[in-house]
């Protein structure tokens, strides 16, 4: 039963990051905000392999940040 839930853990954070993605391609910002934006997506989907709780709290933490407006600074 426990791995029933984890399956679906992992199938709803696999939709929320590529919802994400797409909502991060779609953001009229310089390039180098979507370039910082896009890592931490990776960052987060890296981090699923190992712990995918914790990726489900950092995506949660991530789409909120988008949400509100808090986006990185542009890299030079």
């Amino acid at each position: 039963m426990e791995h029933d839930g984890q399956l679906e853990l992992y199938a709803a954070v696999a939709d929320q990051l590529k919802e994400a993605h797409t909502r991060v391609r779609a953001l009229q910002v310089p390039e180098g905000v979507r370039m910082a934006l896009t890592r931490k997506l990776l960052v987060i989907t890296a981090a699923a392999k190992h712990d995918l709780a914790d990726a489900a709290r950092r995506l949660e933490r991530f789409n909120t940040d988008l949400d509100e407006g808090r986006l990185p600074v542009e890299e030079r």
